[in-house]
């Protein structure tokens, strides 16, 4: 397919990835599927599996993938409305009913400290759904004491002592910030500024994949691209993350980027990858298979570093 008719079977998908692509590959604004999302596809699905009391699944963190905060953060990378009345409930339901005795969002009653990704990922819908600043407070003292001298974030920093940063838990924290700016919020925000230039230089420092030390691949799963990713780490979900915060091009991305454009179908598509197994409300695309949630994400990290020669080059030329 040449890059119109890449763009014209984006445009056959999910109103979610419709509304996207007008937004991120063709700079057009249309508020008009943004509010379909609800009633219509995918969104309309994840909506309909609620439960009566409000969660998804059986409770906020569990099974998963169908629980309630999973369930909240594919909402929310759908790109539902952000006033979106279902999801504002639960968010203001949660902050009174999930936090633990830190003052982050706990599920396990038997475990003192909160997990960092799952506050990061919390904040993250959170904020895209207008939560309360003042009941968000404790979250971000919660998410800042967990800061590693390393500049990232890692869940087991409280629990099994972990000394150096996980790239699983930076980048779920990262996003998590992300929306916290973007949504206007001032609580400690010079602070979370410093560590969000701490964090992102910590996965720049690695390549968004290699170790720092020896240079040798941290984990072959990075390099695949399942989604959702759900608190999995991979460097598409990492480039997609630097574009959506319009930072500058690094060339230490440029190792992943190859990996990316190596991963890219003649066609100029890209597949889904293996998935992460367990449980799920419905199949949003098929593994193994053409992907328009992962050519979608390719294409506008490669649009947002100028590295694409245009989106309507027919032979979809990348400039490295």
């Amino acid at each position: 397919m040449d890059s119109n008719e890449i763009i014209s079977w984006l445009l056959e998908g999910d109103v979610s990835i419709q509304y996207q692509v007008h937004r991120d590959l063709l700079n057009k604004d249309r508020p008009d599927l943004q509010k379909r999302i609800a009633n219509k596809g995918w969104g309309k699905q994840f909506l309909e599996c609620q439960n009566s009391d409000g969660h998804w699944g059986r409770k906020f963190y569990q099974p998963k993938w169908i629980s309630t905060h999973y369930t909240l953060l594919d909402i929310k990378n759908l790109n539902i409305s952000p006033t979106n009345k279902t999801c504002k409930k639960v968010v203001n339901k949660l902050l009174d009913e999930e936090k633990g005795i830190d003052g982050g969002i706990n599920p396990h009653t038997e475990i003192n400290y909160s997990d960092v990704c799952v506050n990061g990922m919390f904040i993250n819908y959170a904020c895209y759904f207008g939560a309360e600043e003042e009941k968000l407070k404790s979250v971000i003292d919660c998410l800042l004491e967990q800061h590693m001298h390393d500049g990232g974030f890692n869940c087991q920093s409280t629990r099994s002592g972990a000394k150096h940063s996980s790239l699983h838990s930076t980048i779920s924290v990262l996003e998590g910030i992300l929306e916290y700016k973007l949504n206007g919020y001032r609580y400690r925000l010079n602070k979370l500024l410093e560590v969000e230039e701490a964090a992102q230089e910590f996965i720049l420092r690695h390549k968004l994949f290699l170790s720092d030390r020896t240079g040798k691949v941290i984990n072959k799963k990075f390099l695949t691209l399942p989604f959702p990713h759900r608190w999995y780490y991979n460097i598409l979900r990492a480039l997609d993350y630097f574009q959506v915060a319009q930072g500058p091009y690094d060339q230490r991305m440029k190792p992943a980027i190859d990996v990316l454009l190596s991963k890219r179908n003649k066609d100029g598509t890209w597949n889904v990858q293996a998935k992460h197994s367990g449980a799920v409300h419905f199949e949003m695309e098929k593994a193994g298979r053409p992907s328009r949630w992962n050519t979608l994400r390719a294409m506008r990290v490669l649009k947002h570093f100028n590295l694409l020669q245009s989106i309507e080059d027919a032979k979809f030329q990348v400039k490295l």
